[in-house]
């Protein structure tokens, strides 16, 4: 009978006749009916390959997929009879935008559904359905494909715990299963699809920042500034004319009058604005440091910029309306109330080999006059040898030991047999008292972790001179802190008490609203001039980030690939 039926239906179609309703009706339920007979078949022999047509060997997120069609009895999700819901072409849309996010269509099996929709168009166009096969194919690979850009979205394609040993993240999560499933059945695939993305302000610039350098790209990026000697401004020097193309392609220089090779002051204007957006010394001083800037190619600062997209799909929905978010890489700490920077200053993060961590925490109190109780590491690796070569180093330097039992009991340093001492048996806590001293300065901000880091002030006021400044030992140097602390408690305790804390000379803590702190790593952004800034990548994890994209072992979809302890089919 439905053989019958769907033959009938068929030719009348295709003949131009008119089919009854019910015939119709019947010809849907039953092309539905092959198509999801197809996708149970395909999913039930996962070995055997999805179609030698499309080439497609596995499904990514099978299991996934597996428990989204059982729920539904294997019927199709976005084919009705033979054509596609409209939601489909909303998909393919997103999908064919990836590149604007720094994704990769073929991760979302782009071409094969171009293939596929543009077969199945052609057979629509005629009231005709594709074969069954076909049809199922299409339909699985529509489900892969949301359910991997969704995921790409939310969490970003690879888990940044995996790629960084000390990267902590605080991703979105949804329930990609139940998102689909709600957004086919209640016709809201446009509106899902746009919850996807990052909704972060910032993102959106990074996104238009992207599609500009790859115009840029397109175009055939800017030319390259010969080596040679330093050029200072008022010096003549053949290079000065691509100097000039180079900027004005950049954006930085809009050259009104032609000076030849003249390093004129409208082009040291110009490139003070490029050393300003590349965390460069901006003194209009062409040095070896300002020309490796420039001679970066677009498409290495394309590549800059799909990273730090990657790192905003790592984020949470929400930073909190009130937070303070420090950029590693620019060596900046910023204070932000309700989108709007309150205040702004340079920090001294960690050295190459001691990484300040990318975490979020909340800050609880502050502790003025504080102790510096030496970490373990720098106890291990700085301070023990030292005193061992001379133990008077504690007394000229003001450390005392501490009981570990008991912090009001102290350990006579004479009493100690230094060159027995290890770091296993060190007798107690170093600790560091109050006083101009101390590294800690006057005042730290505590955010209670697991890396125990925090803010602080600092006695080595000179560092901050520097352009590059990773010189602590993981923990964050403030420029101003006498501001930092104002800017929290002055409404609550008032300026005389906190001058008085702040030329304490015993510890007292003060607590505070709990307030979040951001600890990232962006290497690329556009400010609120809506300049696009570049960082040097001073930790490499730039590089880290571009290993672990590359390798299937820190993808999400791999990962959970993995997750279930199958092979893929070969």
């Amino acid at each position: 009978m439905y053989k019958f039926l769907l033959t009938s239906a068929v030719v009348f179609m295709f003949l131009g006749g008119s089919p009854s309703a019910g015939q119709v009706s019947g010809v849907v339920a039953l092309l539905n009916l092959e198509t999801g007979e197809q996708i149970e078949r395909l999913l039930s022999n996962r070995e055997s390959g999805v179609s030698p047509i499309i080439g497609v060997s596995r499904l990514l997120s099978h299991d996934q997929i597996l428990k989204l069609y059982q729920g539904r009895g294997f019927a199709p999700l976005w084919l009705d009879g033979w054509q596609l819901k409209p939601g489909s072409l909303v998909l393919l849309a997103n999908l064919r935008d990836a590149g604007a996010h720094g994704l990769c269509g073929d991760d979302y099996l782009l071409v094969q559904l171009e293939g596929l929709i543009g077969l199945q168009e052609d057979f629509a166009r005629n009231n005709l359905p594709m074969a069954p096969q076909n049809r199922a194919v299409l339909d699985l690979f529509l489900s892969q494909a949301f359910l991997t850009f969704a995921s790409h979205m939310v969490e970003g394609q690879v888990d940044p715990n995996l790629a960084h040993v000390d990267w902590r993240a605080r991703q979105r999560k949804a329930d990609l299963i139940k998102l689909l499933v709600y957004a086919l059945d209640k016709e809201r695939i446009p509106q899902v699809l746009e919850g996807l993305y990052p909704p972060h302000e910032e993102y959106r610039n990074l996104v238009k920042a992207l599609a500009q350098y790859q115009k840029l790209s397109a175009l055939g990026g800017w030319p390259v500034i010969p080596s040679g000697p330093t050029i200072q401004p008022g010096d003549r020097d053949r290079r000065v004319r691509k100097l000039k193309d180079l900027l004005q392609t950049t954006g930085d220089l809009v050259m009104t009058v032609d000076t030849g090779p003249l390093y004129d002051q409208e082009t040291i204007d110009a490139v003070m604005k490029f050393q300003a957006r590349h965390g460069l010394v901006d003194d209009g001083v062409i040095g070896s440091k300002t020309l490796a800037a420039l001679n970066i190619r677009v498409e290495d600062r394309i590549r800059q910029i799909e990273l730090n997209l990657e790192r905003w799909r790592w984020m949470p929905k929400s930073f909190g309306k009130r937070h303070i978010l420090v950029n590693v890489a620019d060596f900046k700490l910023t204070v932000i109330e309700n989108g709007e920077t309150v205040l702004q200053m340079p920090v001294i993060v960690g050295t190459q080999y001691r990484k300040t961590p990318v975490f979020s925490a909340k800050m609880t109190y502050l502790e003025f006059a504080p102790y510096w109780t030496v970490p373990p590491t720098i106890l291990r690796e700085d301070k023990l040898p030292i005193i061992k070569r001379n133990p008077h180093y504690l007394e000229e330097k003001h450390f005392r030991i501490v009981s570990m039992r008991d912090e009001e009991t102290f350990i006579d340093p004479e009493e100690v047999d230094w060159q027995n001492t290890e770091p296993e048996n060190f007798p107690g806590l170093l600790r560091m008292e109050p006083g101009p001293w101390n590294p800690l300065g006057r005042v730290k901000f505590m955010f209670p972790n697991r890396f125990n880091v925090y803010l602080h002030d600092t006695n080595e006021f000179y560092l901050f001179d520097n352009n590059v400044m990773s010189f602590s030992s993981g923990c964050i140097r403030v420029e101003r802190p006498n501001e930092l602390a104002y800017y929290l408690l002055e409404e609550e305790l008032g300026a005389e008490r906190l001058e008085e804390l702040l030329s304490a000379s015993e510890p007292e803590q003060v607590s505070i609203q709990p307030m979040p702190v951001h600890i990232q790593y962006w290497t690329a952004w556009v400010d609120q001039e809506g300049l696009v800034n570049f960082r040097q990548d001073v930790y490499f994890r730039d590089l880290d980030l571009e290993v672990a994209l590359t390798n299937p072992a820190y993808r999400v979809m791999e990962q959970l690939q993995a997750s279930v302890g199958r092979k893929p089919a070969e």
